[in-house]
Parts: structure tokens; sequence; C-alpha cells
């Protein structure tokens, strides 16, 4: 099944993503010329995998009655400095202290389970075509 997001320039370098009746705004930071209003995209996209693995460790505890209040997860990342690219994404779940120990290997497996990650680990293919409308 198709689903469609618009994505439209409202000014300066900012671009906003229409989707499910939402709208997502993001910014170039100041420093690239931006206004620094909004994340930058690939902001959102460092922030889409840590909070889809803190998704599966609330639903993990949840499932188990495991108070989350004290939880939190913390995504690092390191940059090549050739290639200025990320190579390394790491998440590390902080579990609070009435956390079973017995569930520990458990809830990394549940965070296994991201959904973004699997995007990553297994790409979609991407079709780019220009269309001049009018």
């Amino acid at each position: 099944m198709e689903k469609q997001m618009k994505i439209t320039f409202p000014g300066g370098l900012r671009i906003n993503a229409e989707y499910k009746g939402f709208v997502i705004e993001t910014d170039q930071p100041a420093y690239a010329g931006g206004e620094g209003s909004a994340p930058a995209p690939f902001d959102l996209f460092l922030a889409s995998i840590g909070t889809c693995a803190a998704y599966y460790v609330l639903a993990f505890c949840k499932e188990r009655k495991i108070p989350t209040e004290d939880a939190y997860v913390i995504l690092t990342t390191e940059r090549n400095p050739q290639t200025k690219r990320v190579d390394r994404i790491s998440l590390e779940i902080n579990l609070p202290p009435e956390f079973p120990e017995k569930y520990k290997n458990a809830v990394l497996k549940a965070v296994d389970n991201c959904t973004v990650k699997k995007h990553i680990l297994n790409a979609p293919i991407f079709d780019v075509k220009a269309k001049i409308i009018g």
C-alpha cells in the first residue's frame, strides 16, 4: 500500500513534511545558513532511531508492569573524520533500579525489533523522479 507525504518549502531553509495530519517542521542550523528554528532533517533521522528503540523499551516494561518513570535511552553517534558521516550509533538503555535483572537481555532483544533500525539494515529502494507541474 502506497502512503504519501507532502514536503513543502515555507521559506528560508525551512522544509515541512505533512503526513497523517501532522506537520513536521525542519530547518538548517544557523551555521549552515538556516535559522535553527526546528531540528535539521538528520536530527529527525537520529531521533526516529532513538524514539523507536525507546518505544520497544516502553512496550516491554508496560507488558510486565515495570515502571518507566526513571528509565531513559541515550543515543550517541560517532562520525568518521574522513567521510564526515556517522559510522556508529550507540544506544544505551538506562533502566530503573526496580527493573528485574532477569529481563535485561530480553529488553535488549525487544529493542532489536525497532522498525526504523530494521529499515536501515534492510534498506528500501529509492526511486527519485522529477515532474514539472502545471
